[in-house]
């Protein structure tokens, strides 16, 4: 925890794609690219907020594919369905429209199979042969063609070259649908001195995608974990969105303001979870000493995440699952300095404000139309993380029943 909030802004990611940039040259957005680094963060930043990022537009697109879910939910109203796929494909079409302008149907085998390898992906990267191959370098020329994640990785992005040939066929320049082409616009600007090119577009299409997917969707089976073998908090929700959605047809982000108990169970649902439990690593600029030690200029920094989410006197439930952990005597939401699931400093997660909107609209609305039970035959709930990039649940089911309102 001290590390993370001393560590400098640039820095190399531990994604084994990434560390080993000169073998398959991925992520930008994640490593150390100097200001070419700098310039495409901001660019993504800008661009992300043309397309509603903490915009009602943006929730507007997030309910729309909620629309979807929904006829799901409700073809399997009184059974019981595994959720792990269906919260990817949520989270996987709402980037997808703003990276390149579409939806996919969840029956379309060429997302289907993208989806499941990228959950194949993060459970790979901080797995055994991954360790093996960042601990012996001298191998990699023998093991990178034999390695699942690599060719998982150049799948993907022989996907998104061919939608970036497909835009540079369709756009029309200045008329903007989507990222693509608001990168492909900047490219016509370019200059010789200039950051950005197809290589790096398609390398930030890989970064975003992931980002933006595996998280939140993660996060969400996590609540749903919980929420199914608590139901006393699961009820304690449904009363509070009652009240406050009274009349409405559908819940909004300002909502937030008046649901102090959502968003403390939604917070707690992401201390628990610790999605990144290694966070996004980073490095110091500086010679710098913290406590007596020395860590000269060029460190690699790794935060542990669970020393902040889960470190005694910082909490009141350190180890429990508890919303009380976000609130105060009278009730009212907190958030604790020591809550930093998106990291913290200029390398924070540049889609936390996605993630939340979308974690609080999803939550709400389907706490709203259903109720959560976790089937008796499944016997104890197992809480046990499975971790790799990103720390996930084990597979489960749950049974859904439509609430009578």
């Amino acid at each position: 925890g001290s590390l993370a909030s001393v560590s400098a802004p640039q820095g190399s990611c531990g994604y084994i794609v990434a560390h080993h940039h000169q073998c398959v040259n991925v992520c930008v957005i994640l490593v150390d690219y100097g200001s070419t680094w700098r310039k495409n963060r901001h660019f993504d930043l800008m661009t992300l907020k043309i397309f509603g990022l903490g915009k009602k537009s943006m929730e507007d697109r997030i309910h729309e594919e909620l629309q979807h879910t929904v006829k799901i939910l409700d073809q399997s109203a009184g059974e019981t369905l595994s959720p792990q796929v269906m919260f990817h494909n949520v989270a996987s079409n709402v980037i997808c429209k703003v990276l390149f302008g579409t939806r996919y149907e969840y029956d379309d085998e060429s997302i289907k199979v993208m989806i499941q390898r990228f959950i194949e992906l993060t459970k790979l990267i901080n797995g055994p042969w991954a360790m093996v191959y960042d601990s012996l370098p001298f191998i990699h020329p023998v093991m990178l063609p034999k390695m699942k994640g690599i060719r998982i990785v150049q799948a993907f992005l022989s996907f998104a070259v061919s939608r970036v040939n497909e835009h540079k066929t369709s756009r029309i320049p200045g008329k903007q649908r989507d990222f693509i082409d608001c990168y492909l616009d900047e490219l016509d600007k370019k200059n010789d001195e200039s950051s950005f090119s197809e290589e790096q577009l398609v390398r930030q299409l890989f970064d975003l995608y992931l980002a933006g997917t595996d998280t939140t969707a993660n996060t969400l089976l996590t609540a749903f974990l919980y929420l199914m073998n608590h139901p006393q908090i699961q009820e304690r929700c449904q009363q509070e969105i009652d009240q406050v959605l009274e009349g409405k047809d559908r819940v909004t982000f300002e909502d937030r303001h008046n649901m102090p108990y959502m968003q403390a169970v939604i917070h707690e649902v992401q201390r628990v979870a610790n999605s990144v439990p290694l966070s996004i690593y980073h490095c110091t600029t500086k010679d710098t000493e913290l406590m007596g030690y020395s860590i000269p200029k060029g460190t690699l920094i790794i935060q542990n995440m669970i020393s902040v989410l889960k470190e005694e006197g910082q909490w009141k439930f350190p180890h429990d699952f508890n919303p009380e952990n976000f609130l105060d005597k009278a009730g009212e939401f907190v958030k604790p300095e020591a809550f930093m699931p998106f990291s913290a400093g200029p390398r924070m997660c540049l889609g936390e404000g996605l993630a939340r909107m979308e974690l609080f609209l999803i939550t709400v609305t389907l706490l709203r139309k259903y109720k959560f039970i976790w089937p008796e035959e499944a016997g104890e709930p197992d809480y046990t993380r499975v971790f790799g990039g990103t720390s996930t649940p084990k597979p489960f089911n749950m049974k859904i029943l439509l609430r009578s309102l």
